[in-house]
């Protein structure tokens, strides 16, 4: 989508909301509208649709053939921009919903802009700070060089997204300082707002990442602190529905540590990933040890021609043996995706998703915590409907359409 121009002044901010609602609904009306004191905006409508056929080979038992969404890119649609405040300075706003293109409903009870919806300040010099529903700089340092952004996350995503290197996490009220780019080097810190009079850290979160891009190679590294996570407000999405994570969802605290490299090169790349979880449990915790979840991958693309991408990877997760378990559960998943790009408006695609796993696990057996038989559950698409045994395979075809 061609990016808008704008003069814009103080009578402005009286219409950024309805330009903004209108960006969502019709961007055609929004690039319409003119202001014409001194400084200017730049606004970007963008959307996403996104649906396809897929089959499951078990799903709680069973084998299902249905109509899916989301399995390459989220449906979205949403508006950023900036306003010019001085030189080097401008205010910052990005507003996102998702939707189902089956109900047509937008964001979910509670949340109309449910991605994302911040404001802020970005200084060439001295960076950026932003306020609102914000990804947190583990996702966009960390995550964006692990498996989703090639290999999707309803097929790639670490079992469960147990360590939110997908889009899962999302924070509100939050607070996040980009750094300027020095040299090679960026980061970025994140605080989740949620304090109690006499108790400022309950319910908060906290994140921070950097990250090292030179020629070919990128690194990065981050952290993600969750605090009191069953009652935090701050906490806006947290997945902790899947088979290997949801035996501790009654964890007081979870910890998440995350390192990714990729190299590029020609035609090709790959990629490496490793995490580590800590699910901690407090008095009211359906278990007593803190259950820690170990996972290292490997991914690989192939620009196969200009508009076919061609993708793979394998990931291997594994639990510590505590909590009474003594045979702990881990994880094989391998991961393919084809991707033919039609146009920038228009791609067509083909994942496939197989994970086997083994061991024991702790999950929740009629309220309570009981140890349970691992079982698969691909990427983060099959995080409600796994598989009856430790195995289970997932293909999907689609189109996506953005702008």
């Amino acid at each position: 989508m061609r990016m808008a121009r704008y003069a814009f002044g103080f009578k402005g901010f009286l219409y950024l909301g309805t330009v903004a609602s209108l960006a969502g609904i019709s961007p055609d009306a929004a690039a319409e509208l003119t202001f014409h004191p001194s400084k200017k905006i730049s606004l970007t409508p963008y959307g996403v649709l996104d649906v396809g056929r897929a089959y499951v080979n078990n799903q709680h038992g069973h084998p299902r053939n249905y109509a899916t969404q989301d399995s390459l890119t989220a449906n979205r649609l949403g508006v950023h921009g900036s306003v010019d405040v001085t030189g080097d300075t401008q205010a910052v706003f990005r507003f996102e919903t998702g939707f189902n293109a089956f109900t047509q409903e937008f964001g979910r009870p509670g949340y109309l802009l449910n991605r994302q919806a911040f404001i802020g300040a970005s200084n060439k010099r001295y960076g950026a700070l932003t306020l609102g529903r914000q990804y947190t700089p583990y996702f966009h340092h960390v995550g964006l060089l692990g498996p989703i952004h090639v290999l999707t996350a309803a097929t790639g995503a670490h079992p469960g997204d147990v360590d939110a290197m997908d889009a899962t996490l999302r924070l509100n009220n939050s607070l996040t300082y980009t750094m300027p780019k020095l040299g090679a080097w960026q980061a970025g810190v994140q605080y989740g707002m949620e304090g109690y009079t006499g108790h400022p850290s309950r319910g908060s979160a906290v994140s921070a990442a950097v990250r090292y891009e030179r020629g070919p190679f990128s690194w990065a590294a981050g952290y993600v602190g969750l605090h009191h996570v069953p009652i935090s407000k701050a906490i806006a999405t947290f997945a902790n529905n899947a088979p290997i994570n949801s035996g501790y969802r009654s964890a007081d605290g979870v910890r998440i540590l995350g390192t990714a490299a990729r190299y590029a090169s020609g035609k090709r790349m790959v990629s490496v990933d490793y995490s580590n979880v800590q699910y901690r449990p407090d008095a009211q915790s359906l278990f007593r040890q803190t259950a820690v979840f170990n996972t290292v991958g490997l991914v690989s693309t192939y620009q196969l021609t200009p508009s076919v991408m061609l993708a793979g990877g394998y990931s291997y997760t594994t639990e510590t043996a505590r909590n009474g378990i003594s045979d702990p559960a881990r994880y094989h998943q391998f991961s393919l995706a084809q991707l033919y790009t039609l146009s920038k408006h228009v791609a067509f695609y083909a994942i496939q998703g197989y994970q086997s796993a083994g061991g024991k696990t702790l999950g929740l057996v009629d309220g309570a915590s009981s140890i349970v038989d691992a079982v698969a559950s691909v990427g983060d698409a099959q995080n409600t409907t796994p598989s009856s045994t430790g195995y289970q395979f997932v293909g999907m075809v689609g189109v996506r359409l953005s702008f």
